[in-house]
C-alpha cells in the first residue's frame, strides 16, 4: 500500500475513535516518524483481541509471589497463555483488579524496533533489581488502561504522555489473585524528545532492547514449572547493553513475546508454551 493511502486510511480511523480510544493517540505525531512506524501504527489500530480472551497467570500459586508489590507496581512473574490454561484457570474472578503496562516502541538509527524497559530499584523490599515494563495498578482517576499505562510511565521514567501515540491494547493477562494486566502498545515517534528521568524510589535504570529478540532463540532459556497438575514454560532472555547485563523473564517476557509475534506477524522460533 502506498504511503498516502496508508496515512489516509489511518487518519480516517483516528478521526473516528472507538469507545476506548485514548486522547493521547495522535496520528500526526506518528507521521513525523519513519514510514515503518506509520505502517505499524495502522496495522495495530486494526488489531482486535480475540473475544473473551485473557492470559491466565498462576502467579502467587505458592504464596511467595505477588503480581503487585507494596507500591502497586507490576513486576516480572509467571504467565500462562490462554491456549494452555485449564478450566480452573480460565474461570474469571467476579471483579479482577485492573493494572496496565506500557510497551513503548521506537525506531533506532538502523530502523529496528526497540522497547523501553526498567530495572527495579535495588532498595525495594521485594523483587529488587528485576526487569519490568513501566506500569502498575489502575487508580480512580484513570479513564482506562491506556491512561493507567501512560500515567505510570510518566511517574516511573519521566515519559511525557504527549510524546506517545497509543495504538492498541493487547489481550490481558489474568492472575488468579484478582489482577488483570493490560499491555498497552504505544509508539514514540521522536525518541530524541524523550528525556529519561528515573524515579529513584522505584527504578535504578532505564534501558531499551530490540523487540525482535523476543522471537529468537538466541540468549534464551526456559524452565518448566507445574501448578495444579498443569505444566507451563517460563522464558528468560539474557540481554547485554554495553557492560551491563539484564535478564528479562516471566510476565514481562511473555507480554513481549506476544507483542513481537503480533507486530512481526510470525510466531517465535521456540516453543512458547507446552
Amino acid at each position: 500500500m502506498r504511503l498516502k493511502a496508508v496515512l489516509r486510511k489511518a487518519s480516517s480511523m483516528a478521526a473516528s475513535p472507538g469507545p476506548k480510544q485514548s486522547t493521547f493517540s495522535n496520528l500526526t505525531m506518528v507521521s513525523r516518524g519513519g514510514y515503518r512506524l506509520q505502517v505499524i501504527a495502522q496495522q495495530l489500530r486494526l488489531y482486535h483481541p480475540a473475544p473473551g480472551y485473557s492470559s491466565s497467570s498462576p502467579a502467587d500459586a505458592d504464596g511467595d509471589d505477588a503480581v503487585l508489590d507494596d507500591r502497586g507496581k507490576v513486576f516480572s512473574t509467571m504467565a500462562l497463555p490462554h491456549s494452555s490454561a485449564s478450566a480452573v484457570l480460565l474461570r474469571r474472578p467476579p471483579d479482577p483488579k485492573p493494572a496496565a503496562v506500557l510497551i513503548c516502541l521506537f525506531e533506532d538509527d538502523s530502523g529496528d524496533l526497540r522497547v523501553l524497559l526498567t530495572k527495579r530499584s535495588s532498595n525495594l523490599s521485594s523483587h529488587s533489581g528485576e526487569v519490568s515494563l513501566p506500569g502498575g495498578k489502575a487508580e480512580e482517576g484513570d479513564a482506562d488502561e491506556r491512561e493507567t499505562a501512560l500515567r505510570e510511565a510518566k511517574e516511573e521514567i519521566g515519559l511525557d504522555p504527549s510524546l506517545v501515540t497509543v495504538v492498541t491494547v493487547l489481550e490481558s493477562f489474568l492472575s488468579k489473585h484478582l489482577l488483570r494486566v493490560s499491555p498497552v502498545i504505544g509508539i514514540l515517534p521522536n525518541k530524541e524528545a524523550f528525556r529519561p528521568a528515573a524515579n529513584t524510589d522505584e527504578v535504578d535504570e532505564i534501558f531499551d532492547a530490540p523487540l525482535e529478540m523476543f522471537l529468537k532463540d538466541d540468549n534464551r532459556r526456559s524452565e518448566v514449572r507445574e501448578w495444579k497438575g498443569l505444566k507451563y514454560l517460563i522464558h528468560y532472555f539474557d540481554y547485554n547493553s554495553g557492560n551491563k547485563k539484564f535478564v528479562i523473564w516471566g510476565l514481562t517476557a511473555a507480554i513481549l513475546i506476544r507483542a513481537a509475534s503480533i507486530i512481526y506477524k510470525r510466531p517465535p522460533s521456540f516453543v512458547e508454551q507446552l
